[in-house]
């Protein structure tokens, strides 16, 4: 059992001035989607296992290796995510499926050397729908300048029966970042790292 990949997009900005300010260095953002045939289109499935099982190994270790040839290797990658879209005849369970496994995300944190939790979307869409793939810092998820947001679409898809799946990076943050990290809120209010609303 293999996903059905019908076709692979690439995307990559290379951003040379922001906010009225050239950058120190491009700063990029890229990203690689799969569009894949949703195994579970149309119907209630009970137990998303076995196709999760079979499609996350080779999603996560064919895409991890395109994004580190996008990059230039793994250390290049400052912050990371992933996303899924789901097409109408499917459930955003389904897109969960495909990207919310360890057989699919730990290649791309072994690859990268992280240590954070990959930030996420997965949302339910038509062909051309927006794919939204957040990144943050792939070590410190307090790190705001890391807080980015890929965007883009593809015209085709994912059609009602497929999924697209995505990994997404940046080789830095934000270039003229001025909003401080979380760390700096928290000592001001006098809060806790791992509680910080005091709740």
């Amino acid at each position: 059992m293999r996903p059905e990949i019908r076709k692979i997009v690439t995307y990559d900005e290379e951003v040379l001035i922001e906010g009225f300010k050239e950058t120190q260095q491009p700063w990029r953002m890229f990203a690689v989607a799969a569009v894949v045939k949703n195994p579970w289109a149309g119907r209630f499935v009970e137990d998303l296992k076995p196709e999760i099982q079979a499609y996350g190994p080779v999603l996560g270790e064919m895409m991890t290796n395109r994004m580190i040839t996008l990059a230039g290797g793994g250390d290049a990658i400052e912050a990371y995510g992933k996303a899924a879209v789901v097409g109408l005849n499917g459930e955003v369970e389904h897109a969960s499926g495909l990207i919310h496994t360890l057989r699919f995300g730990n290649f791309y944190r072994e690859a990268v050397g992280a240590k954070s939790y990959l930030a996420f979307t997965n949302t339910r869409g038509t062909a051309n729908a927006p794919i939204m793939v957040p990144l943050m810092d792939k070590n410190d998820a307090g790190r705001r300048s890391h807080y980015l947001t890929i965007q883009f679409s593809i015209p085709d898809a994912p059609r009602d029966d497929e999924i697209v799946v995505v990994l997404g990076a940046a080789t830095g943050g934000r270039p003229h970042h001025r909003i401080g990290d979380r760390y700096q809120d928290l000592k001001d209010l006098g809060h806790d790292l791992d509680n910080p609303a005091a709740v």
